[in-house]
């Protein structure tokens, strides 16, 4: 659990911006679901055997003796919202993105927190394929408008069927390796033998290369679903790459699934979200047979790695969005008047959509100054009783020291271009 910050939020909140432009740009519409869940949905969706259900989630009895849970994650809450709310009734597919908390009690790490953030998108009611390849545009565009190189991992784990018969040769291969696996695989080769495919311990990955392929044990139907996929992420020039491995870590993915990684230099194979198909959760969680996908990016990381490029890099100009070494103006006032005077010049700006920093607490003019200088502000306007009688405002600029005299009547339209800039 952490905090959010001064210094981070205006990354947090223009990651916001350009995560809720994306997604009603593609014509999905926002959603909330509560943060407190009955435990039992993440259960039977997610999956008894899964680290999430087993090790990270937050579980607990309320006063009326009820198991409740801290959401691990929003997909299960989804689809309890489109049954219970009958949006089966709604013209389908029903298209919903979000952005919100979830909790894991997962070893805290860089960019991963036992709280943390996630934007994602969900189409239910579509069957087919363009849904798929539509949905990891939305995330790649979304990552692209942020600044983020990324490539696609993407994968068919096939029917619940072709798993089935799948995790039949999976299981006989796993049992003649099992002295070479980790004690936790080992544990799992009975009770999850998929999330072995998952694992990342070193003692497992050269039993994991050699395992056979769920590709292929894929029906012909399955096939085709997956290459008309790959054909449409060809089509619309979404870089990707075959994952033989991906099976993803919750029991609900059928068909596709996908990961997102960074590819920039400095960041390679940074995992930033992933998704998938889930024809068969609905119906699972008490509902109408109905297909559905969707996908989830970790804002946390998001925003890691924007502040990194920021760092290193020393200009917010790379990412897709407005600078966020912009322009920053600060208001100092001097004296009862002044103070009067910035009051009502503050709220014309204010009316105008125009932002700039104040702080009244302060009444000396060196004080003001320390604090623009603080914030790392480019202009300071300074109203002292002089400027009052005059109907005028000092503007500093900070780098060079060099003053000018604006007219308080022009200083909404100065002020503008100051930004604009």
């Amino acid at each position: 659990m952490r905090d959010i910050l001064p210094r981070n939020g205006e990354i947090w909140q223009r990651v916001y911006e350009v995560v809720k432009n994306v997604s009603t740009s593609y014509g999905f519409s926002y959603v909330e679901t509560p943060i407190l869940e009955q435990a039992g949905l993440f259960i039977r969706s997610i999956g008894r055997g899964t680290d999430v259900i087993d090790k990270e989630m937050y579980v607990f009895e309320d006063k009326d003796g009820e198991k409740v849970c801290l959401r691990p994650e929003m997909t299960a809450s989804l689809a309890r919202s489109y049954i219970e709310n009958g949006m089966q009734n709604m013209p389908q597919p029903v298209k919903m993105w979000y952005h919100g908390q979830m909790f894991r009690h997962d070893r805290p790490q860089a960019g991963r927190f036992r709280q943390f953030y996630q934007f994602g998108c969900e189409t239910i009611g579509d069957s087919g394929p363009v849904t798929d390849a539509e949905l990891i545009s939305v995330a790649y565009n979304t990552l692209k408008d942020l600044g983020i190189e990324t490539v696609v991992h993407i994968n068919s784990i096939g029917t619940l069927q072709d798993r089935e018969n799948y995790i039949v040769e999976l299981v006989s291969y796993l049992r003649s390796k099992r002295s070479y696996l980790s004690e936790e695989s080992k544990k799992r080769i009975n009770k999850n033998p998929l999330r072995i495919l998952d694992s990342k311990d070193e003692q497992d990955i050269a039993v994991i290369e050699e395992a056979p392929q769920i590709i292929d044990w894929l029906s012909p139907e399955s096939k085709k679903f997956f290459t008309t996929v790959l054909e449409y992420l060809d089509e619309i020039e979404i870089p990707y790459v075959l994952n033989p491995t991906l099976v993803r870590g919750l029991d609900y993915y059928t068909n596709t699934v996908f990961e997102f990684f960074c590819d920039d230099e400095e960041m390679v194979n940074i995992a930033l979200g992933g998704g998938g198909r889930y024809d068969s959760l609905i119906e699972q969680l008490g509902g109408q047979p109905t297909p559905a996908a969707g996908f989830a990016l970790g804002l946390d990381r998001i925003v890691l790695i924007i502040k990194n490029k920021q760092d290193m890099l020393e200009r917010a100009g790379l990412l897709g969005l407005e600078k966020i070494k912009k322009n920053k103006i600060f208001f100092a006032q001097l004296g009862e008047k002044a103070n009067k005077k910035a009051l009502y010049i503050l709220e014309l700006l204010r009316r105008e959509g125009l932002f700039v920093y104040h702080n009244f607490s302060k009444s000396s003019l060196k004080a003001q100054m320390e604090i623009a200088d603080k914030i790392g502000s480019t202009h300071t306007l300074i109203l002292g009783q002089k400027e009052v009688q005059d109907d005028s405002i000092l503007v500093r600029n900070m780098d060079s020291g060099i003053q000018e005299v604006v007219d308080q009547k022009k200083i909404c339209n100065f002020v503008r271009k100051l930004l604009q800039n």
